[in-house]
């Protein structure tokens, strides 16, 4: 049985994802009808809604980390499911602080795994780990600094 943030992440991705397809879908429309179709508890339903805010409200600065970290790939064509399973972690990572940072990681491979395709687990992993060795390191200087 999926935890409750890990269905509020499915719910989150779904929204997102369905957003990127047909631009003029409202994701709180989305979501409340996500979660009647699969029994969301409330608590996955208000997770799911402030991932998919946050992310929405940080478009611009996620697909810009996004490319930082992965400059060999452009966001615009990245598959759907990548470009926000990424932009889920990203925010959950830089912005959201409501989990580790592993557990953020763990949890956008297994959304890979799930939904994307056979290299999207080792593509998501690889650029999250890119982001957090370079957030270890900017840390690391700041306290050399002090």
């Amino acid at each position: 049985m999926l935890s409750v943030r890990r269905k509020a992440r499915v719910a989150a991705l779904q929204t997102l994802y369905e957003i990127d397809c047909a631009i003029r879908h409202d994701a709180q429309k989305i979501l409340a009808r996500l979660g009647v179709e699969k029994e969301l508890p409330k608590e996955s339903i208000d997770f799911a809604s402030e991932l998919v805010k946050g992310a929405l409200s940080r478009r611009q600065e996620l697909d810009s980390t996004i490319g930082r970290f992965a400059p060999a790939f452009p966001v615009d064509q990245l598959s759907s499911i990548d470009r926000n399973i990424l932009r889920i972690a990203i925010f959950e990572i830089l912005f959201n602080n409501k989990v580790p940072v592993k557990a953020a990681i763990n949890e956008a491979v297994e959304l890979a795994k799930t939904f994307g395709s056979e290299s999207s687990p080792r593509f998501v992993n690889g650029v999250l780990g890119s982001l957090v060795a370079n957030l270890v390191e900017r840390e690391r200087e700041t306290n050399r600094k002090e």
